[in-house]
């Protein structure tokens, strides 16, 4: 009878494994292999570097394609992981709660009251909303760089809050200088001192560093990332801001791939140390107050993501990144990329290709959508500046049409022309002088290289187009 009851029990116990704990039982690299290889060709990108950890071990790391100075990547190459700075930001904060440094739901200006707003309710942001981006903090467009994180964070001495402290979810890059500046306060280190410390050197991540500014990746020897175009990708010079705390990190596929197994063996090192509390871990990954999407430096998938995954994406404007926690299975994946394009994320769509195959199913390759959006682009751009020539080709004539009208009604119908020359004169002349902003003309360039060409030649083809119809009017009125 105890026999009939054991069997039964084993084979409940295997009909009610939920499916996503069904996951290959060896996962075949070669097919991770050519996943990548044909992704990163049908979409022009440069190269990529990837991790595959399971249950606190590495299975498989690799680069491929090329840097900016034509050397082959590997698992070892230096690549910005930019806001999947963010969980490693909250890792750390969290160890200072585990030592009793700090308390999650004490205010922020209990430890920094150095540390003001233009706004009252300030007072009543507390650690927990800053890590969860609950605490109603606005998220700058303009970023100027900073030669220290304290003067970064002193701008927000005119800053109002968004919303009330607690109440919504607002991804803001500023609550994460903010736990950066508050790391070096409580425990006397800078803020890439406190990680080399405390998290790099115990998880043997001999290659990591935060820097303050992205304009110090040079200096540190890492070589440039890309931006793409038209299917092809160009090596450019990151966009220079300050963004410590936030999307800090320059590191490698290998050493995510020790940050991830530290995830997925409940906190603990290599040699079985615990680096963080399993309470506190699991606080980590847990929806906060106020957020249903986001714990404490972790996204949470939505229900419709499957299998679910607890993981951060992060995009500079010449890198992207993203990894994956996959509970259910005890896989974790790590995708770097030395390249950045504005209208999609490659990285994720990787990274979920290869969860696919650790799931044992074949990941489906998609069309290249940034292609087909930079081609149609590309076109509109190509019939838009054959419009233009044959317009300025007919300037006079469209003036000499037009010489009975009065001035009023000319340059009324100049409208149409004058309103793209200003707007984007606007946007390319203006916003890189505006106060705090750093960025320049090839900056806002690189954002879209695309879409800045097409509005390049809208801007010039306007521009000539108002100037000879004017010119043609003044000239046949004399």
């Amino acid at each position: 009878m105890c026999k009939k009851i054991g069997f039964i029990l084993v084979i409940m116990n295997f009909l009610f494994v939920p499916v996503s704990t069904q996951a290959a039982p060896s996962l075949d690299t070669a097919d991770v292999d050519e996943y990548v290889i044909n992704y990163i060709e049908k979409n022009g990108l440069p190269g990529a570097a990837i991790v595959i950890v399971k249950d606190g071990k590495v299975l498989y790391e690799k680069g491929y394609g090329h840097d900016s100075e034509g050397n082959p990547l590997t698992a070892k190459s230096k690549m910005g992981i930019a806001s999947g700075t963010k969980p490693i930001t909250a890792f750390a904060v969290l160890q200072l709660v585990d030592e009793g440094k700090i308390k999650l739901d004490n205010s922020i200006v209990d430890y920094l009251p150095e540390l003001t707003f233009d706004d009252a309710r300030w007072k009543q942001v507390t650690v927990r909303q800053l890590l969860s981006h609950t605490s109603g903090v606005p998220n700058p467009t303009i970023v100027a760089p900073a030669i220290t994180l304290k003067e970064g964070v002193e701008r927000f001495h005119d800053w109002k809050l968004q919303s009330e402290p607690g109440k919504k979810y607002a991804y803001s890059n500023a609550n994460y200088w903010t736990l950066a500046f508050l790391i070096e306060k409580i425990s006397g280190l800078t803020f890439n001192d406190y990680l080399t410390q405390r998290v790099f050197l115990p998880l043997g991540m001999t290659n990591s560093i935060s820097l303050v500014n992205s304009g110090e990746i040079e200096e540190y020897g890492i070589p440039r990332g890309f931006v793409t175009l038209y299917g092809t990708a160009m090596p450019w010079t990151e966009l220079e801001k300050m963004f410590s705390g936030s999307g800090s990190i320059f590191t490698t596929a290998s050493d995510m791939g020790k940050w991830l197994s530290m995830h997925t063996s409940e906190g603990k090192n290599e040699n079985g140390e615990p680096l963080l509390s399993h309470k506190l871990l699991n606080a980590s990954y847990s929806s906060q107050p106020g957020s249903e999407k986001y714990g404490l430096g972790w996204s949470i998938s939505s229900p419709s993501i499957k299998p679910a995954r607890i993981s951060h994406s992060g995009s500079i404007s010449t890198f992207q990144s993203q990894q994956d926690i996959v509970p259910s299975s005890g896989y974790a994946v790590a995708v770097l990329l030395n390249s950045f394009t504005t209208t999609f994320e490659h990285s994720y769509e990787m990274s979920s290709g290869i969860i696919q195959l650790t799931e044992g199913h074949a990941p489906v390759l998609k069309a290249p959508t940034p292609k087909i959006i930079d081609y149609s682009l590309g076109v509109l751009t190509l019939v838009y500046l054959i419009l233009g020539i044959r317009g300025i080709l007919r300037s006079n004539k469209w003036s000499e049409k037009r010489k009975k009208h009065g001035s009023w009604r000319f340059f009324f119908r100049l409208i149409p022309q004058m309103i793209p020359v200003v707007g984007i004169g606007w946007l390319l002349f203006m916003v890189p002088t505006l106060k705090n902003n750093s960025s320049t003309i090839m900056d806002a360039f690189g954002l879209f290289p695309s879409g800045m060409i097409f509005l390049v030649i809208t801007f010039i083809i306007g521009l000539v187009l108002t100037i000879l119809r004017i010119y043609y009017r003044f000239r046949m009125l004399n």
